[in-house]
C-alpha cells in the first residue's frame, strides 16, 4: 500500500515511487517505436498505406473508456470489501479481548487467549498470501502449538476453535456465565465470517475473459491509434500516442493490481502493517509491551 503525504498539484506530476509508471515503461517503449514507424513510413506497412483516420478511434474510445471504468469498479468492488473486512477484523479482535478482560477478569487464560487472537489474525495474513505462518505462530504460540498447526489445511479456522474451546472449557466456565460466553461467541461468530468474507475474494478472481478481452482491446487500440493520427498530427504522432497509451495501460494496470487486495503488489493492502496494528493494540489493552509498528520497505510503501 503506498502511503504518501498529500502533495501539490505541481509535486504530483513527477512522483515516481507509488506511480504504475515505472511497471509499465516497456509497454511505453514499445508504443513511442511503433508510433515512430507510423511517422517515418508515413502510415504505411509494407508499402500498402493504412486508410485509417481519427473517427473511428473517437468512437471506439468511448466504448473502451466505459469497459475501462467497469473493469476498475470491478477492482476497486473488491479492494474496497476486503478493507472493510480487515477493518471488521480489528474491532472485533479489540471488541473480544476488552470484553474477556472486563467482564471475566477473574480468569487466568485471558493473555493465552490474546496471543492466540493475534495467531489467529496473521494465520489469515499467511494464508490470504500463501506463505509461511509457521515463524509466527513460534513467536505467538510458542513452538509446540505451531508444530501442530502445520499439518492443519485451515490455520485461522483451528485457531478460532482452540479459543472457543479455551473460552468454554469446563475449568473456566464456573467464572463466565452463559450470557458472557453467548457475547464471546458473537465476537468468534464475526471473525469466522471475515474468514470466510476473505476467502471469497482470494478463491474468486475477476473472470479471466474480461482481463484478455480489455488486455487485447487496449494493446490493439494504442497499437493502431499512430496509424489514424499520423497524417494530422504527423511529427507529434510519437508524443500523443505515448500518452494515451500511458493513460489506458496504466489504468489496465492498477486495476490489475487493485483486484488482488491481498499481494505485495505496491497498491495492495498492507496486511503485513494491518496485522502488526491488530497485535499491537489486544497487547496494549492487555498491558503488555507493543511492538514497534512495520516500517515501509520501500520508500512510502507499506505491505
Amino acid at each position: 500500500m503506498i502511503v504518501r503525504p498529500r502533495e501539490n498539484w505541481f509535486r504530483l506530476l513527477f512522483i515516481w515511487n507509488g506511480s504504475v509508471l515505472q511497471s509499465i515503461i516497456p509497454q511505453l517503449i514499445f508504443m513511442a517505436v511503433v508510433s515512430s514507424l507510423a511517422v517515418f513510413t508515413h502510415g504505411r506497412v509494407f508499402g500498402e498505406k493504412i486508410p485509417l483516420n481519427t473517427a473511428p478511434f473517437t468512437l471506439f474510445g468511448v466504448a473502451l473508456a466505459i469497459f475501462l471504468a467497469f473493469r476498475n469498479n470491478a477492482s476497486y468492488e473488491r479492494f474496497n470489501e476486503a478493507r472493510h473486512l480487515w477493518g471488521s477484523l480489528l474491532n472485533a479482535a479489540r471488541a473480544l479481548t476488552s470484553q474477556m478482560l472486563c467482564y471475566t477478569p477473574e480468569r487466568t487464560d485471558t493473555l493465552r487467549i490474546a496471543q492466540q487472537l493475534i495467531g489467529f489474525v496473521y494465520a489469515l495474513k499467511h494464508e490470504l498470501r500463501g506463505t509461511d505462518p509457521t515463524p509466527d505462530f513460534a513467536r505467538l504460540l510458542g513452538s509446540e502449538q505451531a508444530q501442530r498447526l502445520r499439518d492443519q489445511i485451515y490455520k485461522p479456522i483451528a485457531i478460532l476453535n482452540e479459543i472457543r474451546e479455551e473460552l468454554a472449557s469446563p475449568q473456566q466456565r464456573c467464572h463466565t456465565s452463559d450470557t458472557k460466553l453467548w457475547m464471546f461467541d458473537a465476537q468468534l461468530n464475526e471473525l469466522g465470517k471475515i474468514v470466510g468474507g476473505c476467502e471469497r475474494i482470494a478463491s474468486t478472481p475477476i473472470p479471466f475473459a474480461y482481463n484478455v478481452l480489455l488486455h487485447r482491446t487496449v494493446y490493439a487500440y494504442c497499437v493502431l491509434l499512430p496509424f489514424g493520427l499520423v497524417d494530422s498530427t504527423e511529427f507529434f504522432t510519437p508524443l500523443l500516442c505515448v500518452f494515451i497509451s500511458y493513460t489506458l495501460i496504466a489504468l489496465e494496470a492498477i486495476a490489475s493490481e487493485v483486484a488482488d487486495p491481498f499481494s505485495t503488489a505496491p497498491n495492495a493492502l498492507a496486511l503485513d502493517a494491518m496485522s502488526r496494528n491488530i497485535e499491537r493494540t489486544v497487547l496494549e489493552l492487555c498491558g503488555c509491551p507493543v511492538p514497534e509498528p512495520v516500517k515501509p520497505i520501500r520508500p512510502y510503501q507499506l505491505t
